[in-house]
């Protein structure tokens, strides 16, 4: 593990803003030093990074804690606590430090009818929504947002390509998902609201893993949420239906911090955000998936790759 020192943070702030990152290279002083990264861990502990209980959730949250590792700070995991109604108000106590969360799921959950669309739109709200101490860091490209599924039988069999086509068929559709989708502002209420189209709802406790794809595949379900950095989108050929009317926020990776997530911490974190972009997702889900891997050696090949280690 190497060290950083002040002026090496300083100048990962401006990489980050420039979208150019380098955390590889020289680094000067002690972690213990005044001002250092290993400073601020030592004097307010460590970092508590937590993470949802969803593979690709917690594959960032492993980046986020191998990098600030690199630079010195001392990390305490706390992964797979589980869905937004969980873990949010440990965050919100202070229990939880570090999160990577979604821009335009996490808007909704504090601010239901926000009409906040777009990436800019959503982020720009959302720095407003969050709790006295809480803020967030600087949004990803990447973007792992809800999306409805259908297969390409039935795409083709109804000619279904946008949710808008829904109304037009003629048989009943059963919606699949978590549990809590029953009741998100984008659940059958939502297209309902949206599209005019009444759907009757099923829960599947995966996150649109396995046994949601198997009941899609199956006809139990008609539609499906899955993630759409989720690579079992392609590798089923499956079929996302387009959202003309925004009933979907866009959902940038965005890390939520607490007010002892200093600048020198905030600094590694950004120069992450800014390398990830929404086919690393993808490919590193795939790996999780397919292949297997453990979010550890995903996270430190990512790294590795991206010149961040």
């Amino acid at each position: 593990m190497f060290t950083a020192g002040k002026g090496r943070l300083v100048a990962l702030a401006a990489v980050a803003v420039g979208a150019t990152v380098a955390l590889a290279g020289c680094a000067s002083g002690d972690p213990l030093d005044e001002g250092s990264g290993g400073e601020s861990a030592a004097t307010g502990g460590a970092i508590v990074i937590g993470s949802q209980d969803y593979y690709s959730n917690e594959i960032i949250a492993e980046i986020y804690a191998q990098a600030l590792e690199e630079n010195g700070f001392e990390v305490d995991r706390q992964f797979r606590i589980g869905q937004r109604e969980v873990y949010l108000p440990e965050i919100e106590s202070g229990e939880i430090d570090l999160f990577p969360e979604y821009t335009g799921n996490l808007l909704q959950y504090y601010v239901p009818d926000t009409e906040a669309r777009t990436s800019d739109e959503v982020y720009s709200e959302l720095e407003g929504a969050l709790p006295e101490g809480l803020h967030v860091l600087d949004q990803a490209p990447a973007t792992d947002q809800d999306s409805y599924n259908v297969t390409a039988a039935f795409s083709e069999e109804f000619g279904v390509t946008s949710l808008e086509d829904l109304a037009g068929v003629p048989e009943p559709i059963t919606l699949g998902g978590n549990a809590e989708l029953e009741t998100r502002p984008y659940g059958p209420e939502g297209l309902q609201a949206t599209y005019g189209v009444d759907v009757g709802f099923t829960a599947i406790e995966d996150s649109g893993g396995a046994l949601t794809v198997k009941a899609l595949v199956d006809d139990q379900v008609q539609m499906v949420n899955i993630y759409s950095a989720d690579p079992n989108i392609a590798t089923n050929d499956l079929v996302t239906l387009e959202d003309p009317k925004g009933l979907f926020l866009a959902s940038n990776v965005v890390p939520v911090a607490s007010e002892k997530v200093t600048d020198d911490v905030a600094a590694v974190i950004d120069a992450v955000s800014a390398a990830l972009t929404a086919e690393d997702l993808v490919a590193m889900n795939a790996e999780s998936v397919n292949d297997e891997r453990s979010a550890e050696d995903i996270a430190a090949d990512w790294l590795s790759e991206k010149a961040l280690f």
